[in-house]
């Protein structure tokens, strides 16, 4: 029997929330720090963009293992329950972040150290591979059908609530002294994960199952083996979705990551001013997407998808145009516009879409399939980024049609997805 939604829906939700901002937060303090100051710590360079390529390289390490990540923990969440799969990720994720601030730095240990950052990014990816699809079903799967855009949209805010509370940390870190920012200031936001793990724990330990699962695993249609079911019967869904989700994965990254470095290395904007441009880009993603994920419930979640993606190809080249302005304002204006029109308008209705074409048996294996696969590409993106602008002198045009070119590819997957016909129904 289905909980009542107005006593249960608001804690199922922020169960998701909570849980997922934790460790959006773990993961963006991580991308942050390798735009900033890991080129330093770990692969120092006489040439500074060398180092930051060395480690956005190490921060893609962490995409390559969310793939791992997705299958492990989708066939757990499909096969035992969302709530297990969810508690694991959160410890994995918790833990090895932790572990990152403690790391000694290259001066300290040589090579030794960068080989334990990119262990425990590979820690970081395998959790969070687990933790988009089930944070998603957590709420999607709790909520009535003819309100699961906005409330499956609450989660994915934790996305832009992690970026903002990430870059909120590290703006003030970054008010230390430049010696004192790059000896230990940089640790403080990565040991201060170790709280907030406590805190995700206590609430994902008392949220309930969901009623798609139990009625899948009462009724006899849950399978041992739900990659398998997957691939046997919805391949085509899955290659689809798969690469749907590239245009989020490559934008998104792609400003808030590579966008970061771009402003303050090449244009050469203090940080202050690139941390704060990204910030509000945070906080205006956190207000948006329930906005969005209501839209979804009223037109459907693939026309605001098709927006999303639309929009991601039509500001890639505005987006670059704007910050050659060489202005915080100018810096303010490209962020909040392209980030809030192009991945945020995707993200928000995202995991609702994608539960339409998996059956409730295999849903937590699907997202988390076509999520994870395409994050590879997302992960290795500011790197692509860095190495087009390089050969192109600086000019950052051939960027924008990398990001331009991924849209239309998704545009094309959106169109050829269906709702799904072979499972159980959603």
């Amino acid at each position: 029997m289905r909980l009542s939604v107005k006593i249960s829906m608001p804690k199922v939700a922020a169960a998701g929330f909570i849980g997922a901002l934790l460790e959006w937060y773990d993961f963006y303090i991580f991308s942050t720090a390798s735009a900033l100051v890991f080129g330093k710590v770990f692969f120092p360079s006489h040439n500074p963009l060398v180092g930051t390529m060395a480690a956005f390289g190490a921060f893609a390490s962490g995409f390559l293992s969310r793939p791992l990540g997705g299958l492990l923990f989708g066939h757990i969440g499909d096969r035992f329950g969302r709530k297990a799969s969810l508690i694991a990720t959160l410890l994995i994720i918790g833990v090895g972040t932790f572990l990152i601030g403690l790391l000694p730095s290259y001066a300290t240990i040589g090579v030794a150290a960068p080989v334990c950052l990119v262990i425990l990014r590979v820690l970081q990816g395998i959790g969070l591979g687990g933790e988009y699809g089930g944070a998603a079903l957590i709420t999607i799967e709790h909520a009535p059908h003819r309100e699961r855009g906005f409330w499956g949209s609450l989660p994915q805010a934790a996305s832009p609530a992690g970026l903002l509370l990430a870059t909120g940390v590290f703006s003030l870190a970054a008010f230390l002294p430049t010696g004192a920012f790059v000896a230990w200031g940089w640790r403080v936001p990565f040991l201060l994960s170790i709280a907030m793990l406590g805190v995700g724990l206590f609430i994902r330990l008392h949220v309930q199952e969901t009623p798609d699962f139990e009625r899948s695993r009462n009724d006899g249609t849950a399978r041992e083996m739900p990659l398998v079911e997957l691939l046997r019967h919805n391949w085509r869904n899955t290659l689809f979705a798969t690469g749907a989700r590239l245009a989020e994965t490559v934008s998104g990254n792609l400003i808030k990551s590579f966008g970061l470095t771009y402003a303050t290395i090449e244009l050469g904007l203090p940080a202050s001013v690139s941390l704060g441009a990204l910030m509000a880009t945070s906080a205006v993603g956190v207000l948006v997407t329930p906005l969005y994920g209501s839209l979804g419930d009223r037109f459907g979640e693939r026309a605001i998808y098709v927006a999303g993606a639309t929009f991601a190809a039509l500001l890639a080249f505005p987006f670059f145009w704007v910050l050659g302005a060489h202005t915080a304002t100018a810096a303010w204006i490209g962020f909040i516009v392209a980030y809030n029109l192009g991945p945020t308008l995707m993200l928000s209705v995202q995991p609702t879409f994608f539960t339409t074409v998996f059956g409730p048996r295999v849903r937590y294996t699907g997202l988390s399939v076509a999520y994870q696969v395409s994050s590879i590409l997302g992960g290795f993106t500011p790197l692509i980024a860095l190495w087009l602008l390089r050969e192109l002198g600086g000019a950052p045009w051939l960027v924008a049609s990398f990001l331009a070119v991924t849209a239309a590819v998704s545009l094309a997957c959106v169109a050829a997805m269906r709702r799904d016909t072979t499972l159980v129904p959603a």
